[in-house]
Parts: structure tokens; sequence; C-alpha cells
């Protein structure tokens, strides 16, 4: 049975929010746009004290980022926690964190890629929203405020967005009418590797969404094969796509593109699946709220908060 996710509060000026990375390391350049930006809309940004560490191609060791991440989450005036950057790593120091303080106060955490794991993982033992969304890492360094941008500020303060995106394709099961549901998904590498474990995603009765990025084609086809099998296409209302950037191929070539190879594993199961939903490694990379029940009509997607 689906249980919807608890909203964390908007934030509002003045608010402190946690800049840490829970994956790869970041310079103090890559992360500055993000925090004048920040401070622009009113808010404190709060660096981890480890934000800068590096550990090989860490943010520091899995201790340190893990500390980073605790304080974030125990702290009552931080009202947000924005991962900096993916890369690799968030699973790695899953196991290390204690959520009772984030169970208790819930506050938006916002990331995407590999911070798909703690997206799942809060999503299954905490059922709590959290936002995939524009990282630090990714603010344009002239201070542009993008349409990605605009979106994470907008969900950020008030909780909720609509996206009007004409540019869909429905394949499989027509969508006829309004489809409602709840949100989950990311990464498809992360997901694919959370299976089994205690963070993964429970899928039954929601919209899946799914991206990726520099994937060998049969891989993709391996995730989407074992996504199947074990279960994760059972039950679900709908299959959404995002960005599927930057494949690779063998010099054989595998025979079939992200897109046919998705359909390909889908085509026999009774739920549309919709392409070109801007959001994953390419912009426009807008904010999803996942765990929130959605709304599916036409070409909009309505993160409205429903009863």
């Amino acid at each position: 049975m689906t249980q919807a996710c608890f909203t964390p509060p908007v934030v509002k000026p003045g608010d402190k929010v946690g800049i840490i990375s829970t994956a790869r390391k970041i310079t103090p350049q890559e992360v500055h746009p993000a925090m004048e930006a920040f401070k622009r809309w009113g808010l404190t940004p709060v660096k981890g004290k480890n934000l800068h560490a590096r550990h090989h191609q860490f943010a520091g060791t899995d201790r340190q980022r893990a500390n980073d991440l605790q304080e974030m989450l125990d702290d009552p005036q931080i009202k947000a926690v924005i991962c900096a950057r993916g890369g690799y790593g968030t699973a790695r120091i899953i196991d290390l964190i204690d959520f009772s303080s984030f169970k208790n106060n819930p506050k938006w955490i916002a990331g995407y890629s590999d911070v798909t794991a703690l997206h799942s993982h809060i999503h299954t033992h905490l059922k709590v929203e959290t936002l995939h969304a524009p990282m630090p890492f990714n603010f344009p360094p002239d201070g542009k405020e993008t349409q990605s941008i605009k979106a994470l500020k907008q969900v950020l303060f008030n909780g909720s967005i609509q996206y009007s995106l004409p540019n869909l394709e429905v394949a499989g099961k027509p969508l006829n009418k309004p489809l409602t549901g709840i949100l989950t998904g990311g990464n498809l590498s992360v997901l694919y590797s959370l299976i089994g474990s205690p963070s993964d995603i429970h899928t039954e009765g929601k919209i899946l969404f799914l991206e990726d990025l520099d994937e060998y084609l049969y891989h993709v086809d391996r995730m989407m094969l074992n996504l199947r099998r074990s279960g994760k296409m059972q039950g679900i209302k709908a299959l959404l796509v995002g960005w599927m950037n930057d494949m690779n191929d063998n010099p054989v070539p595998f025979g079939k593109n992200a897109r046919e190879i998705i359909l390909e594993n889908t085509c026999h199961l009774p739920f549309p699946v919709i392409f070109g939903i801007p959001a994953g490694h390419l912009e426009p990379n807008l904010t999803l709220i996942l765990g929130r029940k959605i709304r599916i009509e036409n070409k909009e997607l309505d993160f409205g908060l429903y009863c």
C-alpha cells in the first residue's frame, strides 16, 4: 500500500541552509556561484566543515562526509540540506547516519544523480519528501538563474510547482485521463545498485522516474532487465523517463539506443511510459518532488499538495 510522504517546511528569508558533499570532492570556486545565489534569495548558506576536504575522488573520508550530513540533519537552525555535487560515494555513508533528529524535524534535502541513494533510503524508512534537483556544482558561474535554478528556488520557498512540458511523448498505454501517484526513483544506475539493500525503493502503486548518463547501452539493458525481473516494474502507475544522455557503445554495436531499450523492457506492461521529462544530467534539470503525490494531465506535471 502506498503511503504519502511528509512535506518538510518551506524555507523563508533569513533561514540557514547547509551545503555538503556526500560524494565527489568540490572546490570553493565551484560552489561559489550557488553560495552567492542563496544569499540573493535571502538565505544564509552554511558550508559543512569537510565540504572541501579531499580523500582520493571523495569530499573527505566516509566518516568526514557522514559527519557533515549528520551535523546538518541534527542542527535545528539548518532548514534545508543541499548536496553540492554527485559522482559516487553517497551509498558508502548511509549506514553511518542516525536519522532520529531528521525524523522528528524533517527538512528539505536536495540533489540528484548519486544523491539518489539518500532519496531512496529516506523514502523507504522515513517517508519524507526530498528534492531531485540541481546542485551547487550546476549553478552557472555568471550568476544567471536558469529555468532549473528558478524551479529549485520556487519549490524551496513554496513547496509546490507545476510544469507545462510540450515535448512529452507517451508510449505504451495511452494517457487518456489524468493520472495521480506518488513519485519515486532517480538515477537508474544508483537504483540498480541499491536493489536488495536496506535502501532499496518500493515502487508498487507509484510513478517511477528514471534518468542516467555515460553508461554503456548493454548495461542500460542489464539494469532495465533487472528492474523488470526484480518486480520494480510490477504495479507501477507510470514510468517517467528523464535525460538519458552521453551513452556509450562497443565496437560491436548493441543495436538499440536507450529509448528503445526502455521500451523493449516495458512494452508488455500495462502503464504509460512518458519520455521527455527535463530532469537529469542536462539543462533544464527541473526540480522533482520525490515522495510527492503528483498529477499528470495532458502535458502538465503538477506537484501541488494532494490529500
